[in-house]
């Protein structure tokens, strides 16, 4: 049997233990917001030297997870040298967004059906932790003949920007590696994807009694005028086309809305948040300062008010770094070798953790187990869902692309 084929089956026989690996992951609750994660943390830690592993538990301090808006977090790394050579980190996240409503199934009960598990996280990306660790069990099992090492970076804060997470690991140098791969799905390896900004917009008027409306300056009615002339902004960006496959147009969504005293008090005050997404092809610098200039001049127009801005996010794009190339090649060519299908290499419109081993020069891809898209996985929607069988094709995937780049 060739060393390919031995990774393969042992990989198969480990089959059963990664879908309960999963399912312990899956039904240990770390949603973000309100981002309490250290006690999921834990869970994995275990979960990992249950099979064999060494794990690093690195708290975050409290001021530094606060400031990101969480209440706790613990980075996980194990880290396996198998020899001298590069650094290959394979991170994942284990914080998830609310349920939110419209299950079929319980959100933390892991449920299987017809070799598909069902809940929150499940595929984003609680799955990667399962792709991860047991790639580099079978190759450790397998004693595969590896020069470098592999590092597995468990992180909590992806759903709120990331820098908690990898942005801290990095910051604080506990990792120095020459690739990396992150969280992504089976059919298609993602080389870039948009970045994101976080604007968060105060308009300031003054409150009066409902019954004198004239002796007040109405804040809610002046932000409907700045919403308005927001919407009209968000149509010109339809021109600008990514030349990035699979990413489209700069977009801008208005996703929360507060304000307001009483029903029978002229609102005083209202603040909202802008959501928007930069294709790769745009400067981030240039991104918030056109719009800032925009909602400043707009605000500027608008009687009796007075109009702020403030930065809450800004995700740079993921871009393609020199080097990408061959995790792009090696994940291909297996993929094609266990899937039976050429893969695409494209972007993706949303924004990950990727994009902070980029920017430390990292060359990095999103590679991992899930369906062709986000929709397929109904990731952030209701009855997220892992086909199992895209569990198990993924883990075989890494470990071959391991196996050939630590070769």
């Amino acid at each position: 049997m060739s060393s390919t084929e031995t990774v393969i089956a042992r990989i198969d026989a480990l089959r059963d233990a990664q879908t309960a690996f999963l399912a312990e992951l899956v039904k240990t609750p770390s949603d973000n917001p309100p981002g309490d994660c250290a006690a999921h943390a834990e869970v994995a830690a275990k979960a990992l030297e249950a099979l064999g592993f060494e794990v690093e538990r690195h708290p975050v301090p409290a001021e530094t997870v606060q400031a990101a808006g969480m209440i706790s977090a613990t980075n996980l790394i194990v880290r396996r040298r198998f020899g001298p050579g590069p650094t290959l980190a394979l991170n994942a996240h284990g914080d998830v967004v609310p349920p939110g409503e419209g299950w079929t199934a319980d959100p933390y009960g892991a449920e299987i059906r017809d070799g598909v598990m069902y809940g929150r996280g499940v595929a984003v990306s609680k799955s990667d932790f399962a792709t991860y660790a047991f790639a580099l069990k079978a190759l450790i099992e397998t004693e595969a003949p590896l020069n470098g090492t592999v590092e597995l970076h468990l992180t909590y804060d992806e759903e709120t920007g990331g820098l908690v997470g990898p942005g801290w690991i990095l910051e604080q140098g506990l990792s120095k590696p020459d690739l990396a791969i992150s969280a992504g799905f089976s059919y298609n390896v993602v080389v870039a994807h948009n970045g994101c900004l976080h604007l968060e917009v105060e308009v300031k008027g003054r409150s009066a009694h409902a019954a004198r409306p004239d002796t007040g300056v109405d804040a809610l009615e002046a932000a409907t005028g700045l919403l308005s002339k927001l919407y009209a902004l968000r149509e010109t960006y339809k021109a600008t086309v990514s030349a990035v496959d699979g990413i489209e147009s700069p977009t801008l969504v208005v996703g929360l809305i507060e304000g307001g005293i009483n029903t029978n008090v002229v609102p005083d005050l209202v603040r909202f948040r802008i959501d928007r997404r930069m294709i790769p092809d745009e400067s981030p610098e240039a991104a918030e300062r056109d719009l800032t200039a925009f909602i400043e001049q707009a605000g500027a127009e608008l009687p009796g008010v007075e109009v702020t801005v403030r930065r809450i996010l800004l995700a740079r794009p993921l871009q393609p770094l020199p080097g990408h190339e061959r995790l792009v090649d090696t994940i291909r060519k297996h993929a094609r070798e266990i899937i039976g299908e050429d893969i695409p290499a494209n972007g993706v419109p949303i924004y990950t953790d990727a994009r902070l081993y980029t920017g430390v020069g990292v060359p990095t891809v999103l590679y991992g187990a899930g369906p062709r898209s986000l929709l397929e996985a109904n990731g952030h929607r209701a009855d997220e869902k892992l086909v199992l069988d895209d569990l198990n094709k993924a883990t075989k995937v890494v470990a071959l692309a391991i196996a050939d780049l630590l070769a």
